[in-house]
């Protein structure tokens, strides 16, 4: 079945050099309506994409920037020129859709009306570069095939269940998704992750000071989200919090302090971290997983409280300060490799 006429596409992104570009060149097709929406790029990624005859949205940066406020934007622009698309692929800029997604994805929408979401696998390109890029693509790849109750940013949506919950709310920093799954599920729409590869991704990850911004962006957004939706019956990032709360501040903190006093011996809560790693490569190897993918994601479970505890501390803080949430950066600038200064499209 040919679903070209009700499928539209929104990319986001910023400063992605080659990834913008097999990003774009991966969903351009025929008369398909595919958005760009640029935040603040100080490369070419906007002539890049206009060279590809794709629609570019340029954000007022003098806004806080937010993926969620991208995708709004890009999401209204496609409503304004292409009232009737049906569904909207969103896509980060530093990832590609696999061929044959949207027709899939298209197709599980249309034979399930109560479907308002779809998701697949999402991999990364070059898992094998770093052992932080080896933890992305088993995060990747954890949760349920079937119903779920959330997505992530790469994500097939029906456009009217998406504007009936007046679309992702623009000041969510990160896990703008979860948050938005939330919403979609409260006005009775199912979410369905179907087993399919769905996408590259390519993070590009190659500090400890990457992955530790990262992961700390990541606690702002349990604490975030958290105080959205964290109450019953929903719950959201409850347990997330308890265990950031308790292994992240609250135990580490009172080991040290009670250290003297108890001559070193409070100090044995921290073997605590050693063997959540051993356990979590155990039930990640039983998963399927290499023996290298799962000690890099039991390593990385162990120790993230600490990065996710800053994280939570510092959206408490500027909650009390009354501050503006603004993202969390773990990117650097991409420079662009010689094949993306072709303005000329595939």
């Amino acid at each position: 079945m040919n679903f070209s006429h009700k499928i539209a596409v929104v990319v986001i992104g910023r400063n992605e050099g080659s990834r913008l570009v097999r990003s774009l060149d991966a969903v351009v097709e025929g008369s398909r309506p595919v958005v760009y929406v640029d935040s603040g790029s100080t490369d070419s990624s906007c002539s890049l994409a206009r060279a590809r005859s794709v629609e570019v949205v340029e954000l007022d940066m003098s806004i806080p920037f937010t993926a969620a406020r991208a995708r709004n934007a890009g999401f209204e622009r496609l409503r304004e020129q292409h009232p009737e698309i049906e569904y909207v692929q969103f896509v980060d800029g530093d990832s590609e859709v696999v061929n044959g997604w949207l027709e899939a994805a298209a197709e599980t929408l249309d034979a399930n009306p109560d479907v308002v979401a779809v998701c697949g696998w999402v991999r990364e390109r070059y898992p094998e570069r770093s052992v932080y890029n080896r933890i992305c693509d088993v995060e990747w790849r954890m949760g349920p095939v079937g119903e779920t109750r959330s997505f992530g940013g790469n994500v097939m949506l029906r456009a009217k269940a998406l504007a009936a919950v007046g679309g992702y709310h623009p000041s969510v920093i990160a896990a703008e998704d979860d948050e938005l799954s939330v919403r979609m599920r409260q006005n009775n729409g199912k979410l369905m992750r179907i087993d399919r590869i769905s996408i590259l991704h390519d993070v590009d990850m190659h500090k400890l000071s990457q992955w530790w911004q990262r992961t700390k962006r990541c606690g702002y957004a349990y604490a975030q989200v958290n105080q959205m939706h964290g109450a019953p019956p929903e719950g959201k990032f409850v347990t997330e919090m308890r265990r950031v709360w308790l292994w992240g501040i609250i135990i580490p903190l009172s080991a040290l302090a009670l250290m003297l006093p108890t001559h070193s011996f409070s100090l044995l809560a921290f073997g605590r971290y050693p063997l959540t790693a051993l356990w979590t490569i155990y039930k990640t190897r039983r998963q399927g997983f290499s023996w290298l993918e799962s000690i890099a994601w039991g390593l990385s479970c162990a120790v993230s409280v600490f990065p996710q505890a800053f994280g939570v501390v510092k959206f408490h803080l500027n909650r009390l300060g009354n501050k503006q949430h603004q993202i969390i950066e773990h990117k650097g600038l991409q420079v662009p490799a010689i094949e993306t200064i072709q303005l000329t499209g595939r």
